[in-house]
């Protein structure tokens, strides 16, 4: 909901899903990172002219500390929206976005290839209703799921079902798979076709689009 507003990111390394199709493997499947304390991140935040900041990952929620980090970026007047998959729960953390985006099948690795991360995307790992539920109860939200198929309309019309919350259509976003604009724009038809008839939004990649598939975007 927020595309194209200036904002600090903040990225946090490890995951605990992964996801075949995966653009940060450095953040989950690979995960590379640089320990940092409250401070010097707070520092690094202070120097960008902007009030928005986005915490993303990996998976935010795994990551100690991340509480104190949210309390004091709130302290300094900062909008924060976080990125999760919704498989953690908040346990307190101090959010005014919870951009939260459950996984579809679409995400699952193959099972022969890659076993280890298979067995670490099933569904009964990736789509936690109960703690979807408390992300959705306790925040303002939005509920972001990759496609990759109009096949995938389906599964997400099951999911949302099963959430036992009135969900509305402008708080659901669909995202193309893709990391290149050739393969977004060639899913681009039948989304916008699904969202005008939904009522869904089309997420765009914005950063693919401006900067292409690159670390710090």
């Amino acid at each position: 909901m927020l595309t194209g507003v200036p904002s600090a990111f903040i990225r946090t390394s490890g995951c605990n899903l992964r996801c075949s199709w995966c653009d940060t493997k450095y953040a989950s499947w690979m995960p590379e990172f640089q320990i940092m304390t409250l401070d010097s991140i707070l520092e690094q935040v202070e120097v960008i002219p902007a009030r928005h900041c986005v915490i993303t990952g990996g998976e935010p929620t795994t990551v100690s500390g991340m509480k104190a980090l949210t309390q004091a970026l709130h302290e300094r007047g900062m909008h924060i929206t976080i990125e999760t998959n919704g498989t953690l729960p908040p346990a307190g953390l101090v959010v005014d976005l919870a951009s939260i985006s459950p996984k579809l099948s679409n995400s699952e690795a193959d099972a022969d290839t890659h076993p280890g991360e298979h067995a670490m995307q099933t569904r009964e790992k990736r789509w936690i209703p109960d703690v979807l539920q408390q992300w959705i109860d306790g925040y303002d939200y939005q509920l972001k799921f990759v496609v990759d198929s109009a096949k995938d309309l389906e599964e997400i019309h099951e999911l949302l079902g099963l959430l036992d919350r009135d969900i509305p259509p402008d708080r659901v976003m669909l995202m193309p798979e893709g990391t290149d604009m050739e393969t977004i724009r060639s899913r681009d038809a039948f989304l916008v076709d699904i969202c005008r008839q939904y009522g869904y939004r089309y997420c765009q990649r914005l950063h693919i689009s401006l900067f292409g598939n690159t670390r710090g975007t």
